[in-house]
């Protein structure tokens, strides 16, 4: 079956190698460039209206390249939502945020202690638009790219990207990029994101790799358009289980010797884990027509005004996945009683093969409306069966999900109303979402956004099945869907502020935190409702060449059971210097971070499912987190030099990103992304 998909995917990609998908018609034009490998270091300009049929980008103060056929304007991103952006060299105080392992701003995450391993969250977005399970082993996601994170391109000429970081101890992050324009037709891009690092802390060794391909097509005649990619993901941890009871104490005295951290024991010496992925996605759409409405009104006018056009559509995506935790001998004082003593392995799969069938149809006065029938084929589970206490386990949850749903969109003078409905008609998941969205430009310099998203979807695949050579992480529940209900704003007034907050009830919360009993970790649910609330306030103060930019957020989680667990207040503040110097031959920018979060249960890490869980008794943050920086940019080159968390040693050593696992100490980095415009 596999292989099947495999060619016909390729076959379809093929049809004529001549074309490319261009702008459709209001389409959101940002600043952006290619320092991202998830996405684009964007924000969004002034929205335009552009004929699908032309090339018309609207002039932008960003640099022209010296080639005048070839404009930077024409170096142009399309999102998975079609959203049109093109590439931006300068250098700004966004692009230091997402100058890291992600190439995403990390704001609301804290990292550990070496490049590669896992995040822990500081906040929670309860927003969903999906009715299926995920697969689970969410720690090992955060570099893992959806089909949401993969971009598209046309270029008038060749385009490259080079991204390097240093790591810490031996290694390196490299990310390469090539895109290229066989005809106005056709393009092509291929990238690989490679990273290995020893880390400071033994058994920690990490290894990743992002493969990506990406092709767009469309015909001649712009009737048929087709674009897909092909994604190869494998992301590898030592897991050493954090420190020892008695290396946390001598981490915290901070003496001399224990500031050699090899020296420190770790609980596992034998363990690690592996996700890998490989995905195939294809979207086409075939043009019906595409003309004035009046020919098909019963009217003597004809308004060459209003125009409509009537697309159908396919989209068509194949995942296979796994994850495995793998350990030499047993560890039984740490995870319990094992079925064997030696070579246990833990994998689990997951094949998914997803089905759309698109009509949309769009009129300039009436907007855009689109209705869709889906078909999901999963497969998740295990080789094996696992008889335990005189029950079974069984190895597999696999069926066919078939749902509908539909979309609309309304663009009115400064007014834009878009919303999303879906549901599961038949199989054995049931779930549903609805998002409805307002937006509103009051005058040029102010605007507004209302959300209203509810959800009902089943638990994570690993918290209805899971297997495993140690006894206690095997189990088979009967969940009931997760509900989620959440109002969010949005108000922003020019770069003065930006304020987002939401309010989110959660009923049945599934989450991971040790059973009473065997003291081992497992999944439960939440009898309670859950009420947060976020107000997040970003801000900017420029006085001449200085700047500060802040970010805070405010959270509150009004919960009987104390299983979501979030820091009250989360901050970054960054006071920096920018100007142009010889003669503008370099752009230079300089300056300090803050980062602070207040004290709370932060959340506990279980290296063999991979998974975050609710703890109560130790309680981490207070601690300032001081970065320095020093960046430029020479033409389409932008350097950078950073020395993170150089308060270290000053602020005492109480600093982690979960119960054993140490933040990062003092550390020099360094790093480029270089453009080439061939």
């Amino acid at each position: 079956m596999k292989k099947v998909i495999y060619f016909l995917f390729f076959v379809v990609l093929s049809v004529g190698l001549h074309g490319q998908n261009l702008p459709e018609s209001k389409t959101k034009l940002k600043r952006a460039d290619f320092n991202s490998s998830r996405g684009l270091e964007g924000f969004e300009t002034n929205t335009s209206t552009a004929d699908p049929t032309k090339n018309n980008l609207e002039s932008s103060n960003v640099e022209n390249l010296d080639d005048a056929k070839a404009r930077i304007q024409d170096y142009q991103i399309i999102s998975h939502q079609r959203d049109t952006t093109f590439v931006d060299t300068t250098l700004s105080i966004k692009k230091e945020y997402k100058f890291n392992y992600l190439r995403q701003d990390n704001f609301g995450t804290i990292p550990f202690a070496n490049l590669g391993q896992t995040y822990n969250s500081l906040t929670h977005n309860f927003e969903a638009t999906q009715d299926m399970p995920l697969f689970g082993a969410r720690a090992r996601h955060f570099n893992y790219m959806e089909i949401e994170d993969i971009e598209y391109y046309r270029v008038p000429t060749p385009l490259t990207e080079l991204f390097y970081r240093t790591a810490f101890e031996q290694g390196q992050l490299a990310d390469a990029f090539l895109t290229v324009n066989t005809s106005p037709q056709f393009n092509f891009s291929l990238a690989y994101k490679g990273m290995r690092s020893i880390g400071n802390y033994v058994h920690s060794i990490t290894s990743t790799g992002n493969f990506r391909f990406t092709t767009n097509y469309t015909s001649k005649n712009n009737r048929y358009q087709a674009r897909g990619h092909f994604t190869f993901q494998d992301l590898f941890n030592e897991e050493n289980g954090g420190l020892t009871q008695n290396s946390v104490e001598n981490f915290q005295t901070g003496e001399a010797e224990f500031l050699e951290r090899p020296i420190l024991e770790v609980n596992f010496e034998n363990a690690d884990n592996i996700l890998l992925g490989r995905r195939f996605y294809l979207d086409q759409r075939y043009n019906l027509f595409n003309s004035s409405l009046g020919r098909f009104l019963p009217s003597k006018r004809n308004d060459s005004t209003s125009k409509s056009r009537l697309n159908v559509k396919h989209l068509m995506s194949f995942e296979d996945k796994y994850y495995q935790f793998r350990q030499t001998t047993a560890n039984a004082s740490i995870l319990g009683d094992a079925f064997k003593s030696r070579d246990l392995s833990d994998k689990t799969t997951l094949e998914n093969f997803y089905n759309e069938l698109q009509l949309d149809f769009y009129n300039n006065i009436l907007g855009s409306l689109q209705v869709n029938v889906n078909n999901t084929n999963y497969n998740y589970g295990y080789n094996k069966l696992v008889l335990l206490n005189r029950n079974t386990i069984s190895n597999r949850l696999k069926g066919n999900i078939l749902a509908a749903g539909g979309k609309y969109t309304k663009n009115y003078k400064a007014f834009k109303l878009d919303g999303e409905l879906r549901t599961n008609i038949s199989g054995d998941f049931q779930g549903n979402y609805f998002k409805l969205n307002g937006e509103i430009d009051i005058n040029q310099d102010l605007s507004a956004a209302l959300t209203i998203n509810h959800s009902s979807r089943a638990p994570n695949y690993n918290t209805l099945l899971y297997q495993s050579d140690y006894i206690n992480y095997n189990w088979q529940n009967s969940f009931n869907n997760i509900e989620t209900q959440k109002i969010s704003f949005k108000l922003k007034y020019k770069e003065l502020a930006n304020i987002t907050g939401d309010y989110s009830t959660i009923n049945n919360y599934v989450y991971f935190k040790q059973d009473e009993v065997s003291l081992q970790v497992q999944p439960f649910q939440n009898s309670t409702a859950i009420r947060y609330l976020r107000v997040k306030f970003e801000n900017e103060i420029k006085f001449g060449k200085f700047a500060l930019n802040n970010t805070v957020m405010y959270q509150d989680v009004q919960s009987t059971s104390n299983v979501l667990n979030v820091p009250e207040v989360n901050t970054r503040n960054t006071f920096y210097f920018s100007s142009q110097l010889f003669k503008k031959a370099l752009y230079l920018q300089t300056g300090i971070t803050l980062n602070y979060f207040t004290k709370y249960y932060m959340d506990a890490y279980s290296p063999l499912l991979a998974e975050f869980y609710v703890q109560n008794e130790t309680e981490i943050g207070d601690f300032p987190r001081l970065d320095f920086f020093l960046n430029a940019k020479i033409r389409q080159t932008r350097l950078y030099f950073k020395v993170e968390h150089f308060n270290a040693s000053l602020t005492g050593y109480n600093y982690f990103s979960a119960p054993t696992y140490p933040y990062r100490d003092l550390a020099i980095r360094f790093g480029l992304v270089w453009n080439f415009f061939l």
